[in-house]
């Protein structure tokens, strides 16, 4: 009996999963929640007066890992069958460490925890985050340096929260903490190197989301590096595919129970995860996923790029290439307008779509509390066509809900038309917003029985990778649809009556 165990370290907490493929089963899942769990450390805070600016402590993630595996050891959880560990994180994410870290990577004392081991290894004490919007001038410069290339061999132009830019910054404003620092990680391939004891590579999921992979030769570009900072090249891990084992499980991870022969899969990033999660490794079928960021993705066959410039393109772990369009303002917005409007659950999912038409008789609000990513908006705030303020709180929650629906059917449309959609993610359980999903887009909508789809898909991964299980029947023993919502032909005429008025108040919110 072998068994595999996906992680997923995303914003706000960190997810495990165990599967048995063989069965075709989930056998246990757990999480640490990082405000609740671990209050000590902020997930996303600004380290300066800037706002704009949004860092995590890195030291929070090491944390998370030993607690998580404490407590799936003390639910009995089958540690000791694990033969394989695949892993997604927060995309975009930087870790910045010193030539300390390969000594003390390879040296982990179980008698001492994570935290203490690893604190003196760091360069840069925080970790700035995809949240992270106060890098337009550094994109500026490498867009000036690069040209029109820059997009199309990285899929994606210069981007604030990408990791190239962050990387600048850090450069230009502590170069003496740059020079000090020997490699430079994302989350993800941070994350796999605790588990390795050594310094991981970055697989091309993740590793595209920095403004640095060429995507046509699947290697760090030169030029992009030495634009972006000096030496820069020299402290990257290699890129990889997503299909690689790196390595085999540190000993000091035996304390938990697991084996000595552990295999480590490239860790990915969560939405590239999510990708394989959803079962939708195939084209037509595209993918919403409402968290903390609303995303929209797919298999994309052939490679091409955003002419918008907000879509991206990622590595998809089972080949060749997936493109994503990234919402900053999600499940955040929405949690932030239940409060306001004072909504349980059951009201904001849905009473409060029963009370109010299609349409909302044309009044939309955009929830553009942090700054916007797609479309990109530096200066937050709400944006409404009414007297948000006093209206109904079911009105306030449809005016939402539509906008963000809407804003992710107008710039998703490069990618192409879809049929069917799956949802995954928190707000994946709101029948009210399934619906208006499938009637802002007029397709079937799809939900599976598993919300943590990139814990899922870091499994399966690990799965194929070290247990050789094809991924069309992981993805129909683990993935199935297990609720669909159908169009309503009738709403189509509302909606898109709806969408040019999003469009208008788009524009106006933009100028």
């Amino acid at each position: 009996m072998s068994y595999h165990l996906g992680l997923d370290s995303s914003t706000q907490s960190l997810k495990g999963i165990i599967i048995d493929p063989a069965a075709g089963s989930i056998v246990c899942q757990a999480a640490v929640n990082f405000a609740k769990d671990l209050p000590q450390y902020q997930a996303a805070y600004s380290p300066s007066a800037d706002l704009l600016e949004k860092h995590a402590d890195p030291l929070l993630w090491v944390a998370a890992l030993d607690l998580l595996f404490t407590r799936m050891q003390a639910g009995g959880a089958p540690l000791d069958k694990v033969i394989g560990i695949g892993g997604a994180g927060q995309q975009h994410g930087s870790v910045y460490l010193n030539s300390h870290a390969t000594a003390a990577l390879a040296t982990l004392d179980p008698a001492k925890n994570l935290l203490d081991q690893l604190a003196p290894a760091l360069s840069r004490k925080t970790s700035p985050i995809w949240m992270d919007s106060s890098t337009s001038a550094q994109c500026a410069e490498v867009s000036a340096a690069i040209g029109a290339r820059l997009q199309t061999d990285t899929g994606s132009p210069a981007i604030e929260r990408f990791t190239g830019a962050q990387i600048r910054k850090f450069w230009q404003q502590d170069p003496a903490a740059y020079a000090d620092t020997a490699k430079i990680h994302l989350v993800s391939s941070f994350m796999a190197s605790v588990l390795t004891g050594t310094h991981a590579p970055i697989d091309y999921g993740d590793g595209a989301g920095m403004n640095l992979l060429n995507l046509n030769t699947l290697a760090w570009d030169p030029a992009i590096c030495e634009a972006t900072a000096p030496g820069l090249l020299d402290k990257l891990p290699p890129a990889v595919p997503t299909h690689s084992v790196i390595g085999k499980l540190a000993p000091y991870f035996s304390k938990y129970g697991f084996s000595s022969d552990v295999a480590i899969a490239a860790w990915t990033g969560d939405n590239p995860a999510s990708l394989v999660g959803t079962g939708a490794t195939r084209p037509g079928l595209a993918v919403v996923s409402l968290g903390t960021s609303d995303t929209f993705f797919a298999v994309l066959d052939p490679y091409r790029t955003d002419p918008e410039g907000c879509g991206h393109v990622f590595g998809n772990p089972t080949g060749g290439f997936m493109c994503l369009t990234c919402f900053k303002n999600g499940s955040l917005a929405r949690e932030r307008i239940r409060v306001e409007s004072q909504a349980d659950w059951t009201f904001f999912d849905v009473t409060a779509f029963e009370k109010t038409p299609a349409g909302n008789l044309g009044q939309l609000a955009l929830p553009w509390f942090e700054a916007e990513i797609t479309p990109p908006v530096l200066k937050p705030g709400l944006r409404a066509n009414f007297d948000f303020a006093h209206a109904a709180p079911e009105t306030k929650i449809r005016a939402i809900i539509e906008a963000q629906i809407l804003s992710i059917r107008v710039h998703s449309q490069w990618i192409g038309d879809f049929e069917t959609i799956r949802v995954t993610g928190g707000a994946s359980r709101s029948t009210g917003i399934l619906q208006t999903l499938a009637n802002v887009f007029q397709a079937k909508v799809e939900t599976i029985a598993v919300q943590d789809s990139a814990a899922l898909g870091a499994a399966m991964i690990a799965a194929h990778v070290v247990g050789h299980h094809g991924y069309d029947p992981l993805t129909q023993a683990l993935a199935p649809a297990t609720a669909t919502f159908e169009p309503d032909a009738s709403t189509q005429t509302t909606y898109e009556a709806l969408l040019a008025t999003y469009l208008m108040l788009e524009a106006a919110a933009r100028d």
